[in-house]
């Protein structure tokens, strides 16, 4: 059975838009950590905001890291978006609990969520996460789209913890259930 596995840029105070973690150099380990994902991916999980985003983005990249990230299939999470041009991409059909569940049956490797906050807190919400992997930064923002809904309260218990040279912290936690 696949797993699906969620990923975020965090701050310090749980925010997690990624162009506000700024002033913290990208490094070796920040790649390592990326790669170890792209390894285990058989498909992502999108909703529709950071599909567009990556749409206009990706495809343009080159190298083996873009290579393998755009060839993987891509499951967008959308009621309004039609066309899908970066491929290949299908749109979940049907309630998204139901079509979830029937991904993680298939086989071809685990699911990453990237980004899609609201997505990863539907998805949370419905029991649907098995992992949550985290590259905390060492910064609070004060402001801004927090990772955990407002009054949802979970338990997780924490599966690894790595800190980087660059105070980036590596954390994955699956959910206690």
């Amino acid at each position: 059975m696949r797993k699906v596995i969620v990923t975020e840029f965090i701050s310090a105070d749980g925010i997690a838009e990624v162009e506000k973690l700024t002033g913290v150099a990208w490094n070796a380990e920040m790649d390592r950590f990326k790669e170890d994902e792209l390894a285990d991916s058989g498909a992502m999980l999108l909703g529709r905001v950071t599909y567009q985003i990556f749409a206009a983005s990706w495809p343009h990249e080159t190298g083996d890291f873009a290579d393998r990230f755009n060839a993987l299939p891509k499951y967008v999470a959308s009621t309004t978006l039609r066309q899908l041009d970066w491929k290949p991409a299908q749109r979940l059909e049907g309630p998204l609990p139901e079509a979830v569940r029937k991904l993680k049956q298939e086989t071809g490797g685990n699911i990453y969520v990237h980004g899609s906050i609201s997505l990863a807190q539907q998805l949370l919400h419905h029991g649907l996460v098995d992992r949550i992997r985290l590259l905390g930064y060492p910064l609070a923002v004060g402001q801004g789209k927090a990772f955990f809904a407002p009054g949802e309260q979970q338990r997780f218990e924490l599966v690894s913890a790595a800190p980087f040279s660059n105070g980036v912290v590596a954390l994955e936690y699956a959910p206690v259930t």
